[in-house]
């Protein structure tokens, strides 16, 4: 909790009308910070401002028609409409699974942790989420391990592999009713890795210590019955229902202490020496010693990257009881195209598919193309398993972020030394997440997370 040094080492000499005087002059103070278009670029203790508007954020819709998590049950989450107190030590911005997973971390019973989130929790781009909870990131470790190095590209595929396994036991430690489940992944060859660079693939993973199995394409036929030239077979893989997951990770962060505010929406930032000021849409000046944006698609815009970029992909769900092959109980299905299938079963028997990624950042919103895609990926699933699927009865769309090397942006703002921001997922989210809840929760603590530098923002933005 924000502290008063006069008030809290002195009681007897700060009677009430001295800590009223001394509130309200630093309520004046921090209002003085938003009254000016920007804060003077010579001032020693002021970090760069972002620019004032309503526009802090990138604003956008997360998910167009209705993803098949939004009627799950146990989603609600009490939330005050305004925030108990105006000072806290950390304040995180969005209440999907990166905000959730950030405040399980921080949350230690004496840390003050409030939640904000312009939408009803969960209701942003998790909700959107086919929760493929994978270890295996979107660029293959041998093509990974061309652009950044060896090293690093190693110790980003077992960070990767053990934030799933993080998340498999936040999941049983909490007791959460979220279709949690541990699968493997196959991932089958395509039309941009075929099956030698699979073959290579699978050497690079067990030279990092992942385990990973080659299948030619008559082992792939006769366990499978797909018909590709190879595919690898892999462990450390999940599903879970996404929502319930952030929301069952909230309820218990919040058990310890964190408070939850929505609809609330920050408007403004500022920073000034070890304190951060967060403007809100109802007039008020939030204060923190830390602050984490997780608005995920809707990314802060100090951290606007030429590395990153904002795409459209779309995902359908059918029916419960759909017939499927009996192995699709315990593997999720990838490939290697582009744009890339990816599938999975649910409990209830339903197929999730999603796909026919456009780079668009708007595309998403089209009904026209829902229909188009959805028609399109149903088609293409249909053709990997071998059979007729019924109508799906729900479609959606969504926008997300890319980065060229797939992997995640983490970290501390450049030029706002206080504010932290986690973007930038590709088809890893949850597991990203994971790390992004690591990695900042250690900086907070006051010590450097050792693969921090694999994920960090780079110098200015564009």
């Amino acid at each position: 909790m924000a502290k008063n040094p006069a008030c809290f080492r002195r009681p007897v000499l700060c009677p009430l009308s001295a800590r009223n005087a001394s509130a309200s002059t630093a309520r004046r103070a921090a209002r003085e910070l938003f009254r000016s278009p920007a804060i003077p670029a010579a001032s020693p203790h002021r970090s760069r401002p972002i620019s004032r508007s309503r526009d802090i954020t990138r604003q956008r819709d997360l998910h167009e028609s209705r993803p098949l998590w939004a009627g799950s049950p146990r989603l609600a989450l009490r939330a005050r409409q305004r925030p108990s107190q105006t000072d806290h030590d950390v304040i995180i911005v969005g209440a999907g699974i990166s905000g959730a997973l950030v405040a399980h971390a921080l949350a230690d019973g004496r840390r003050s942790i409030l939640v904000v989130d312009r939408r009803v929790p969960v209701h942003g781009s998790t909700l959107a989420s086919t929760a493929m909870i994978q270890h295996e990131i979107d660029i293959p470790l041998s093509r990974l391990s061309q652009m950044i190095g060896a090293p690093k590209a190693r110790r980003a595929w077992q960070r990767s592999a053990r934030a799933v396994e993080r998340l498999s036991e936040t999941v049983a430690d909490l007791g959460l009713s979220c279709g949690f489940a541990r699968k493997q992944t196959l991932f089958l060859a395509g039309d941009v890795y075929g099956h030698r660079a699979l073959a290579a693939e699978v050497e690079a993973r067990r030279a990092a210590g992942i385990a990973a199995d080659y299948l030619d394409a008559a082992t792939l036929a006769e366990r499978f019955s797909i018909q590709r030239t190879g595919a690898i077979l892999s462990d450390i893989s999940a599903a879970a229902n996404p929502a319930q997951m952030a929301a069952g990770i909230l309820r218990a962060a919040m058990a310890r202490g964190v408070e939850l505010a929505s609809p609330l929406e920050i408007t403004d930032l500022r920073a000034t020496g070890d304190r951060v000021f967060l403007a809100t849409s109802d007039g008020r000046i939030l204060s923190a010693g830390h602050a984490v944006f997780c608005s995920g698609y809707e990314f802060l815009e100090a951290v606007a990257d030429r590395e990153h970029a904002i795409v459209s992909t779309w995902a359908l769900a059918t029916p419960p009881g759909t017939p499927l092959p009996h192995w699709l109980k315990d593997c999720i299905v990838w490939e290697g195209a582009d744009p890339y299938l990816y599938l999975r079963r649910t409990r209830d028997g339903r197929l999730i598919v999603g796909g026919e990624d456009e780079d668009s950042a708007e595309a998403y919103a089209s009904a026209t193309k829902l229909r188009k895609k959805a028609a399109a990926i149903r088609r293409k699933a249909e053709a990997v398993l071998g059979l007729a699927l019924p109508e799906p009865d729900h479609v959606w769309a969504a926008p997300f972020g890319t980065t060229r090397t797939g992997l995640p942006l983490i970290g501390r703002v450049p030029g706002l030394e206080n504010v932290f921001a986690v973007m930038g997922f590709g088809g890893n989210g949850i597991t990203f997440s994971q790390i992004a809840a690591e990695i900042v929760a250690a900086e907070i603590a006051g010590h450097a997370d050792a693969d921090a530098d694999l994920f960090a923002f780079r110098g200015r933005p564009a």
